[in-house]
């Protein structure tokens, strides 16, 4: 009997380390399947580096941080190009996701089931919605939430919620009744590996990855934020890494004050993009750590200086120059190769 339950365990641990192994790859009949093989033969696992538009993408192209592989740079797959090489010697393969939540997700996706990847660090622009973070400022994050799911409620409904957004207290100049009611913020279902589907609304950075970083933060004092635009032209404040705010995620480029104050005062979030949520999601989905770096590029409607090309870029140079040297120092911490699976996952604060 005994003999017999040994051989059931481990055919199933033969089929679970198939599976694990198949989901490496790409279908036998995908036209890459053989190049793909190779990637993840010849070195690996990977850092998956993600950003999500072009400047972001420049800010890392200009940096010479990333050396392409002299065997196969790059692979294009679903109209994305993942490009393999190192950064500060650890295998690193890099894409851009194109922009806002489903674009994100997918790419992220795509990247996870590909490749072998043992954890994802994305970096990219914010808007800021706390007055204490300035432009050129880069946030590193420990939650992230949805905030563009909404429940739209009927007019003078009697329902409340702690969440809730009443457009009546917008009008101007008093405020009063709005035939647009209020609306609800509503969770998202977090579906991941040996768990049930979850309804979540904040989203945990990788505990491990977020403390590995705050303990090495005496070294990363010394990484250098770029604080002039032009030899005529610098920011008044001179850019800092905070962490331990929050972030939020929707499809929607924020430019409105009262917006950005309300999202402030209801949910302490610090900054705005549209796409940490999708990507911080999907890694949890799949059980890879994630951390995410956001360099501040505007006020998101506030009042301060407005946003531009140049400073968008300053603020991507900022971000990236964060993640490579996490990056760095990833190495030797072979204890960060669990995931967040078993993170307890917040409703609402």
């Amino acid at each position: 009997m005994w003999a017999v339950d040994l051989q059931v365990m481990l055919v199933v641990g033969l089929l679970v380390m198939l599976q694990v192994q198949q989901s490496l790859q790409l279908r036998s009949s995908h036209p890459m399947h053989g190049v793909v093989d190779k990637i993840n033969e010849n070195a690996g696992p990977y850092i998956g580096l993600v950003m999500t538009f072009p400047t972001e993408e420049l800010a890392l192209i200009d940096s010479a941080f990333f050396v392409p592989s002299s065997e196969i740079p790059w692979v294009d797959l679903a109209g994305r190009r993942f490009n393999i090489g190192t950064i500060k010697g650890e295998d690193v393969i890099y894409v851009m996701t194109g922009e806002q939540t489903v674009n994100a997700g997918i790419t992220v996706q795509i990247l996870l089931d590909t490749f072998d990847i043992i954890g994802i660090v994305h970096y990219g622009i914010a808007g800021s919605s706390n007055d204490s973070l300035y432009i050129g400022d880069v946030s590193v994050p420990n939650y992230v939430a949805c905030t563009g799911s909404w429940t739209w409620k009927e007019f003078r409904s009697a329902e409340k919620d702690i969440t809730e957004l009443k457009f009546g207290n917008f009008n101007f100049p008093e405020k009063g009744e709005n035939l647009l009611a209020m609306i609800d913020f509503t969770p998202q279902q977090l579906y991941s590996v040996g768990k049930p589907m979850e309804e979540v609304f904040w989203l945990p950075i990788d505990p491990k990855l977020f403390n590995m970083l705050l303990n090495f933060r005496f070294w990363l004092q010394d990484v250098k934020l770029k604080q002039c635009v032009s030899e005529t032209y610098c920011l008044p404040e001179t850019p800092k890494v905070v962490y331990g705010l929050r972030g939020s995620t929707a499809d929607i480029y924020l430019d409105n004050a009262a917006y950005r104050e309300f999202l402030f005062k209801a949910f302490n979030v610090s900054t705005v993009d549209e796409e940490s949520a999708a990507i911080v999601m999907t890694s949890l989905s799949n059980g890879v750590p994630c951390i995410v770096f956001r360099g501040v590029s505007d006020y998101a409607g506030g009042k301060g200086l407005l946003s531009s090309t140049s400073l968008t870029y300053l603020a991507a140079v900022n971000a990236l120059s964060v993640a490579v040297e996490f990056i760095g120092l990833w190495r030797g911490s072979s204890t960060i190769t669990e995931s967040g699976h078993h993170l307890k996952l917040e409703k609402y604060c």
